[in-house]
């Protein structure tokens, strides 16, 4: 006897069902901030590793002209951010599911996304550098070496608080998506005040041409200077924008927001959300023509929620940093130590009074407590995901509920992380976290292209002016993956 092997199958899992492309939003004027969500999440990320810490302390470094890097960064992960969304939309599973879709197995994918996850996110540095932020709130002066157990107690209750978040509401993702507005509406408009009040117009006009690779201060173009930390320059171009598996998660928020087949895959609850059915496999639809009109509606919402709030909200979230640190802190400051958050804030603080400071240091300590909140729900999300997806006996535990996975989970990362903290300075965890990014990008650029072009039927394929950007960001990614090693030897 014949059996049909779906291409979508041959890796192990189940095949998809056939079901119907659910009616998207069709919103006008302000009902955009209520279809919109998951591209607020993944830039409340964004804002708190390379906007806050990574580029400033590139920027005060080597200068504004390193923003060139920034720009290309952000839109080759606004692009590789909408194609993750693309297979969500398409089939209501997150990427990862694609991705163990794959041969040779889902398990061996299982395996090396669960690791590259972990190697990126799985060390806690935005709960420690929170805590410098936190420590200059209450001290009024910045960490030094001797205050590091102390910076050690604040990161560990930092850490605690975020899995107390996890605890509470009814949708995971709706609790994040909230928290996130509050911070980039904050975030955004307190740098953006602070920013038109003490940086001088010439300073503007150096990030402005710093775009285009052009030092003002210097009358040159100098598109990598010399004598370029290049592990904290391959860090900066990771995390400008989100970075690495955390563009990947933003499918798993997109399915549990319930964009397009998400709305028929159901979504993972908090602890007190009651029970949720959570589809292990996902769906495909026939392309006639109401449904190829539904997915031109869900199509202009992901267009809108990446390009209308991920790409310009990540380009405001490093500049509007970078004008304040680079107009308060003199070039070739180096301020990667223990106290880097609030680096800015002392140095605000002393030019500009206490007031302003306190001010600065708070928004800093906001900034990171959201992104290491965002990032271990992320990898909870994301492992959780993986586990339900690939495993029978997982799927079958507590009687299906997805929630006995996810806090099972979470506990063995935060008493990793807990241990993680006492291992190296936090800004040395988030360069390395970052530059793993970069070498994830470098594999699952060509791995979602593979996806979306293989195993998604022709009707939802990229057209081919996207599939060239694919390869770009691979090269791209690659160029400075190879320089951050080379730097090490």
């Amino acid at each position: 006897m014949h059996y049909t092997v779906h291409p979508e199958s041959r890796s192990g899992l189940d095949p998809w069902q056939r079901a119907e492309l659910p009616d998207p939003p069709r919103p006008q004027g302000l009902g955009w901030l209520r279809a919109v969500g998951p591209g607020v999440i993944v830039l409340g990320v964004s804002i708190g590793s390379g906007e806050f810490l990574l580029g400033p302390a590139a920027f005060v470094q080597h200068g504004l002209s390193l923003l060139w890097v920034v720009l290309i960064a952000v839109t080759l992960q606004t692009i590789f951010n909408t194609e993750v969304m693309r297979y969500t939309l398409a089939t209501g599973e997150p990427a990862f599911s694609g991705f163990m879709r794959t041969r040779p197995s889902s398990t061996l994918w299982a395996w090396v996304y669960a690791v590259l996850y972990f190697l990126q996110v799985g060390w806690p540095a935005w709960a420690g550098t929170a805590a410098a932020a936190i420590f200059f709130l209450f001290v009024q002066r910045l960490a030094a070496s001797s205050d590091a157990g102390m910076i050690y107690a604040i990161g560990v209750g930092a850490f605690l608080l975020c899995v107390a978040i996890l605890t509470v509401g009814r949708r995971i993702e709706h609790t994040l998506e909230l928290l996130n507005w509050a911070l980039v509406v904050t975030i955004l408009g307190g740098f953006l005040v602070l920013a038109l009040l003490f940086v001088p117009v010439r300073t503007w006009f150096a990030a402005t041409v710093g775009f285009g690779g052009f030092d003002l201060e210097r009358g040159r173009f100098d598109l990598i200077p010399a004598g370029a930390d290049f592990f904290l320059l391959g860090a900066l171009v990771a995390y400008s924008g989100s970075g690495g598996v955390v563009n990947i998660v933003l499918s798993n928020w997109a399915r549990d927001r319930g964009y397009g087949m998400g709305e028929r895959a159901g979504y993972i609850p908090a602890a007190t959300g009651g029970h949720v059915h959570l589809a292990h496999t996902g769906f495909i639809f026939e392309p006639n023509a109401e449904s190829m009109h539904r997915w031109r509606g869900w199509w202009r919402v992901v267009s809108v929620d990446q390009w209308g709030v991920f790409f310009i909200g990540a380009l405001l979230g490093m500049v509007l940093p970078a004008l304040l640190y680079v107009a308060f802190l003199p070039r070739g400051t180096n301020i990667q130590g223990l106290g880097i958050s609030a680096a800015l804030a002392s140095a605000v603080g002393t030019r500009a009074g206490a007031g302003a400071g306190v001010v600065i240091a708070f928004l800093g300590a906001w900034i990171l407590f959201k992104t290491q909140l965002d990032n271990l729900e992320g990898m909870v999300r994301a492992i959780t995901d993986i586990l339900w997806t690939g495993s029978r006996r997982v799927r079958a535990w507590r009687g299906g509920d997805v929630r006995a996975v996810y806090y099972v989970v979470l506990t063995v990362i935060v008493l990793w992380g807990i241990m993680a903290l006492r291992l190296a300075q936090p800004i040395v965890l988030l360069k390395i976290g970052a530059n793993v990014a970069g070498a994830v990008f470098v594999i699952t650029a060509p791995h979602l292209l593979y996806v979306n072009t293989r195993l998604l039927p022709p009707h939802v394929r990229p057209p081919m002016w996207r599939r060239v950007a694919l390869v770009v960001m691979t090269l791209f990614y690659a160029f400075f993956v190879a320089l951050s090693v080379g730097s090490l030897w």
